[in-house]
């Protein structure tokens, strides 16, 4: 072996031998500087030509399984001469492992190495057998922090693939749930899984989701992220056409709904697509509920939005162009509280966004309490000195606090809603009214024009069928939703427990 070559160039152009000793060599070359990777050579107590070799990477298996399951079978094995189909012997008698694979394949193998299976190689055969003895220390299962509820289930994903399959399959047990695995990432070889429910996921949905991860030609997968970055409509646009969340009920629903899920190996995170816009406004808790306040938090949510990117751009456009909608005694006190404050209207408010956002992320970023009284104390602090200097009003105090907090009500659209809050406050600096008019058309526009794998995102708001609209500005009672939306699941409708028809 060229000691230059590259280990995934070894790989590729090796294959194992029916000497024991020159596959030992290779897969040692491969492992090179590898510290991790342990060899155990094992000779049979009758016949010490039989010999064998167990490859496995220390602390990704379970020592137990390896030492009970393959181990002390081979030593106890008493063979009465040397047996020609031994390895197939071994797999279907002697282990006692759950999972037993014949391969040839060298990126098979390696894979299996560095994923916690041990690989079990026979002197005079050029076939390995790989074994499941995977054991490496996982999370436990526990609400997530970013998505907690009062009221309902407090299960949430975990780090480990097969932990939040099961999960969803606990949840969804019906042969119709299917899981198919693929690996991303030309290093990492992470692994991950499509989940569906045949006969109620739209085909074509599923065959672009496989098409566009297909495609993905990146070196590691280590999040969800960088996978929704690559396959999403846009990958520029701030609005979010694939969905996520670390809850198995959530993604549970979704999947009964008609969408596909991606669980990714090492992210507690599961993507869900398509996505439509009206999601970024419900809540985990809202089928937990009673229907009617369940929708009463939901309008509140959507109206939040809108007042988290309009009320700085309005106040700028009344204060400032305006002033003539508003009472005299309004306009009054709002001039007397800027008297003496330099800059401009746009100014302040352009600076009291920036410092509230900063103040927003610090505290984010902050472990626990401290951050919460970061933020309050900030903020209390700043606004009352930057009042008392005459640096800002008090009136856009007022409006910042109120734009903060409903957009702190739809945290999951930040991403669009802070960019959007100075677009409009620039183009109402200009323009007064119709800036902000023209700036809310052209959004409305943009995302109409929007689509999630071939659905558009508001769909839902101009469908003509009352059950698709059953679940979008309000909820209704469970007895009502007799069909699935049919923009997600075009072939079987019926949502019913007698089961699905057309």
């Amino acid at each position: 072996m060229e000691s230059g070559k590259l280990s995934s160039q070894i790989v590729e152009e090796s294959k194992l031998t029916t000497s024991l000793t020159d596959n030992i060599v290779l897969i040692r070359t491969i492992f090179k500087n590898n510290d991790t990777l342990t060899m155990r050579q094992l000779e049979t107590p009758t016949d010490p030509a039989i010999k064998f070799c167990l490859f496995f990477s220390d602390g990704m298996v379970n020592n137990r399984l390896i030492n009970q399951d393959i181990i002390r079978p081979l030593l106890e094995y008493r063979p009465d001469k040397k047996e020609p189909d031994l390895i197939d012997l071994i797999a279907k008698n002697i282990t006692l492992s759950d999972t037993v694979e014949k391969t040839t394949d060298m990126e098979k193998i390696v894979q299996a190495i560095v994923y916690g299976d041990t690989v079990l190689l026979a002197d005079g055969f050029m076939e390995a057998l790989v074994l499941n003895t995977k054991g490496w220390q996982s999370r436990s299962i526990e609400e997530p922090e970013n998505e907690r509820i009062l009221k309902g289930p407090r299960e949430g994903f975990t780090e480990s693939l097969m932990v939040n399959l099961s999960l969803l399959r606990r949840r969804i047990r019906t042969p119709d749930f299917k899981m198919e695995y693929l690996n991303l990432g030309v290093r990492t070889k992470t692994h991950a899984c499509i989940c569906y429910i045949d006969g109620i996921a739209a085909p074509e949905v599923l065959k672009e989701l496989k098409s566009r991860l297909q495609k993905i030609n990146i070196d590691g997968i280590l999040d969800v992220n960088y996978i929704s970055e690559i396959i999403k409509d846009k990958p520029n646009s701030p609005i979010e056409t694939i969905g996520s969340s670390e809850r198995a009920d959530v993604i549970a629903a979704k999947l009964l709904e008609g969408r596909v899920a991606l669980v990714v190996d090492g992210t507690p995170v599961v993507l869900t697509v398509p996505h439509l816009f009206i999601e970024y406004f419900q809540s985990d808790e809202d089928y937990f509920i009673n229907y009617m306040f369940a929708s009463i938090n939901r309008i509140l949510r959507i109206l939040a939005f809108i007042f988290s990117i309009s009320m700085p751009a309005l106040y700028l456009s009344l204060a400032t162009f305006h002033q003539e909608m508003l009472p005299t005694s309004l306009i009054m006190s709002i001039a007397a509280a800027r008297q003496g404050v330099p800059f401009p209207t746009i100014v302040e408010g352009t600076f009291m966004l920036v410092i509230f956002e900063m103040l927003r992320e610090s505290g984010s970023r902050m472990p626990g309490n401290m951050g919460t009284a970061l933020s309050i104390v900030g903020a209390l602090v700043i606004g009352q000195a930057a009042v008392q200097a005459k640096i800002v009003s008090a009136p856009l105090i007022i409006i910042v606090a109120v734009t903060g907090i409903a957009g702190l009500m739809v945290p999951l659209i930040k991403g669009i809603g802070v960019p959007l809050r100075f677009i409009l406050l620039f183009l109402s600096g200009l323009i007064g009214l119709y800036g902000y008019m023209f700036g809310m058309l052209a959004f409305l526009a943009y995302i109409f024009s929007v689509t999630s794998f071939g659905v558009p995102i508001l769909t839902s708001a101009y469908s003509n069928d009352q059950q698709d609209r059953k679940d979008i500005l309000h909820r209704t009672s469970w007895k009502n939703m007799i069909t699935r939306p049919k923009y997600l699941s075009p072939n079987k409708i019926r949502n019913s427990s007698k089961g699905d028809s057309l």
